[in-house]
């Protein structure tokens, strides 16, 4: 007996876990679990955890994955056609984020993520028809971003789906639009149009330039007019004031006209003959008529040689 021991703690072991297995089951941090019995759902859906069970059939147990998801829709409905409130085609494509927020819910109205799916991909294609034949062309595309009206568009089907997926335990929280085309037949006037506008625009642009330039030009007139006119004045005062200061050294000339003169003279040669000049002028006109009677000075104060 002694001797089986060991085999019978093995075989006691691996039943307890083969009846953990078969009576529990575990759902992961990132799920939420529902629990039929005889294909009714229990009334609260299952956290993250170790949970008690009864084995199939008694018991069945549906897993979904709580973490939002992007969806864009099935193949059929992405890019799909449709018309503006001023009949203008468009193709448009759409997205959104979702989650299982409630299980139970879920499981009672769609079972499975795929059926789930299915009737999303409907409900986001037809509120996006909806709402986008409520609003013109030209608040979809425009090259003014001010007339562009996407981010309501987007906010519009957004709040929709989200009335409409509350009663299946789904939470809905971004929709976005991720393409928007417009048909070949009509994409050449509605360049033609942009450019058009873009002209305008620069038109605009250039004539509030020419504007800006010619009040500049008048300011910095004004501003040089000012400025010289206050230079001109202190130009005079200066003026005034050296004249004042003249008139005084003048009146000392009034006592010697004859030694003003020569002085006069004495300057305007200095003017004439800065460098080394040769000149031959008339002595008996000023300024060098002082030179002759220089000399005739300097002759007569030598007098004759004896």
């Amino acid at each position: 007996m002694i001797k089986h021991w060991p085999t019978m703690l093995l075989g006691i072991i691996v039943a307890a876990i083969f009846l953990i297995a078969v009576f529990s089951f575990q759902v992961k941090e990132t799920e939420s679990a529902v629990v039929t019995t005889f294909g009714k759902p229990e009334e609260a859906s299952y956290g993250p955890g170790l949970h008690f069970r009864w084995p199939y059939p008694i018991q069945e147990i549906f897993r979904f994955d709580h973490r939002f998801r992007c969806f864009s829709g099935t193949t059929a409905s992405q890019g799909a056609e449709t018309l503006t409130k001023d009949s203008k085609n468009v193709f448009v494509s759409v997205f959104m984020n979702y989650r299982i927020g409630d299980a139970k819910k879920f499981y009672e109205q769609l079972v499975t993520v795929e059926n789930g799916e299915e009737q999303l991909n409907d409900w986001m294609r037809g509120y996006t028809l909806e709402t986008l034949g409520k609003y013109n062309f030209d608040q979809l595309i425009n090259t003014n971003p001010k007339k562009m009206r996407l981010v309501q568009i987007q906010q519009d089907i957004l709040k929709k789906l989200q009335e409409r997926a509350k009663p299946y335990g789904i939470e809905v929280s971004r929709v976005g639009i991720d393409a928007l085309n417009i048909p070949e037949s009509i994409s050449k006037k509605v360049f033609e149009r942009m450019n058009q506008e873009r002209k305008v625009v620069a038109a605009n642009y250039l004539a509030e330039g020419k504007k800006k330039a010619e009040e500049i030009k008048i300011e910095t007139d004004s501003e040089k007019r000012i400025a010289l006119a206050k230079a001109d004045a202190e130009a005079k005062q200066i003026r005034a004031l050296g004249d004042a200061e003249a008139a005084k050294y003048y009146s000392v000339f009034k006592k010697s006209p004859e030694l003003a003169a020569f002085l006069r003279k004495l300057d305007s040669l200095r003017k004439i003959l800065k460098s080394k000049t040769t000149l031959i002028l008339d002595t008996d006109s000023a300024p060098f008529d002082i030179l002759k009677l220089n000399a005739d000075k300097l002759n007569s104060n030598v007098g004759p040689q004896k």
